[in-house]
């Protein structure tokens, strides 16, 4: 029983409890109080965040025979993910309740996603991190299908179902090949086998299909094809929750399995990181230009992100060596975490923008909006110049040291195609610029977003820029969370 250590797992109790609370409160409640479950809801991440904060004061501690672990980087990225999921719940409440969106449905919901997430990103073993995927999995699949009524959200929740699944099996399928190489589901054993001196054809026969597997969650291309139908056709609420939490608990998870549990073949996961990146770049850029619809072009927008993201892990091993690796892979991790805030805000505008009998969908919505919304319209401007990397913005600066990290490990040629992909899609960011100021209004109304909206909006634009001016205090929590959560040093 010592081995269990039900303490380090209090937030994930905690959520679970509050999770089965919200459902009960929700089904003894009439349509016209669904408004207290929604302040349960939030009071629930509330909660959660609040027990994240007093874990993160203690030791690292480790749970079930060291298969769950608490340390520095799950502390980070859970309180990240968690901060996630409460802006996205704010900026959804209102555009819910004007839909047959089943509001305590959709909250029990997400808070079973997060629950997921934060297993995923304390998983020190296989089967508790492919727990923990299927969790989040089902959950978001269930949120793209809410809207049973709606032909274009039952369709992109089908094509999300069914190449989720085959990525699912993609995953199970190379973990299965790492436990018949390694004999163990435990990443420590995974570890010493990927670094012994022995015949790795069958553990790189499993990274093939892990890796494959990691693309998928990601988005990145060729295992993209999700992204763009799922983003465009869901309602709005649940892209923002699909687009946002999951990111954070990919990058653990990719983290996890290859740098801790696969540091022995980290030359061959780096060549198709390098290639994943590569594509995912430019598809991502090339294809965003050509889109009208504004959700589907920031789903082609977050492919080419994540090409970002991948050139920060790829950065980490040189000539064998991981003395690079804690500043490789802070930024990556800052990277993801910049991109998170910054796609809350844009899907949340998207979110307030709309109202009944009205979707915020293509970028010609957002014609004049700076005459109708100046607030709103500089908001949305501080967010597609972080996107496309202009300063003051944090984009900016999270492109510079991942940049920068992949400079110094000597892959100069992807630095510079990276920029050169940046600089094609500056243009679609800015056409959404000069559409809002330079246009003429086509809808002549007033976007009047909620109190609580608004204010989690500005909060985020403002976010951007400070962490844009002050980027250090979170970059150096990034880079020595990843340093004292690694197994190869």
């Amino acid at each position: 029983m010592a081995d269990f250590n039900l303490t380090a797992l209090i937030p994930e109790i905690l959520l679970l409890v509050m999770a089965c609370a919200v459902l009960l409160v929700d089904a003894m409640l009439k349509d016209a109080q669904r408004a207290w479950v929604e302040r349960l809801s939030l009071l629930s991440v509330v909660l959660v965040f609040a027990a994240l904060i007093w874990q993160a004061g203690g030791p690292a501690q480790t749970a079930f025979g060291g298969t769950f672990v608490v340390d520095a980087l799950s502390a980070v990225l859970k309180m990240a993910s968690t901060i996630a999921l409460f802006f996205a719940l704010v900026y959804a409440r209102r555009y819910n309740s004007e839909r047959p969106v089943p509001r305590g449905e959709f909250q029990v919901i997400a808070l079973f996603a997060l629950l997921g997430q934060m297993v995923m990103m304390s998983a020190a073993n296989m089967l508790v991190m492919y727990l923990g995927l299927e969790l989040m999995s089902l959950s978001l699949y269930a949120l793209a299908a809410m809207r049973r009524d709606d032909r274009a959200a039952s369709e992109a929740a089908m094509k999300y179902f069914v190449l989720g699944a085959l990525a699912s099996g993609f995953m199970l399928y190379g973990m299965s090949m790492l436990y018949g190489a390694s004999g163990s589901l435990d990443l420590s054993d995974i570890n010493l086998v990927s670094r012994a001196e022995q015949d790795k054809t069958f553990l790189v026969f499993g990274l093939v299909f892990i890796v494959g597997g990691l693309a998928f969650k990601f988005g990145a291309v060729p295992f993209h094809m999700w992204v763009p139908d799922v983003y465009q056709g869901t309602p709005t609420g649940a892209t923002l929750l699909i687009a946002t939490g999951p990111k954070l608990a990919s990058f653990a998870m990719a983290y996890r399995l290859l740098v801790e549990g696969l540091p022995g073949v980290v030359a061959d996961w780096q060549h198709m990181m390098l290639i994943l990146a590569g594509l995912s770049l430019a598809f991502g850029n090339l294809i965003a230009i050509a889109q009208t619809n504004l959700k589907r072009m920031l789903a082609y927008s977050g492919i080419a992100q994540v090409g970002f993201v991948l050139l920060g892990l790829i950065a980490g091993m040189v000539d064998g060596s991981f003395q690079l690796a804690p500043l490789a892979y802070g930024s990556s991790m800052f990277y993801i975490l910049t991109y998170v805030i910054t796609t809350l805000g844009t899907f949340g505008l998207i979110a307030l923008m709309a109202r009944s009998g009205f979707e915020c969908e293509t970028i010609e919505d957002l014609k004049g909006l700076h005459k109708r919304s100046p607030w709103m319209a500089l908001v949305m401007l501080l967010l597609m110049f972080s996107l496309a990397g202009i300063p003051p913005t944090v984009g900016f600066y999270a492109k510079l040291i991942v940049l920068e990290a992949v400079v110094v490990s000597g892959h100069l040629w992807i630095a510079v195609f990276a920029v050169m992909m940046s600089l094609i899609g500056a243009f679609y960011y800015l056409r959404i610029v000069k559409t809002m100021y330079f246009d003429p209004p086509s809808d002549i109304s007033t976007p009047e977003p909620a109190a609580d909206g608004r204010f989690m909006l500005g909060l985020n634009g403002i976010t951007v820029v400070v962490l844009g001016l002050l980027p250090g205090p979170l970059l150096t929590l990034c880079v020595e969370s990843i340093q004292l959560s690694m197994v190869v040093r």
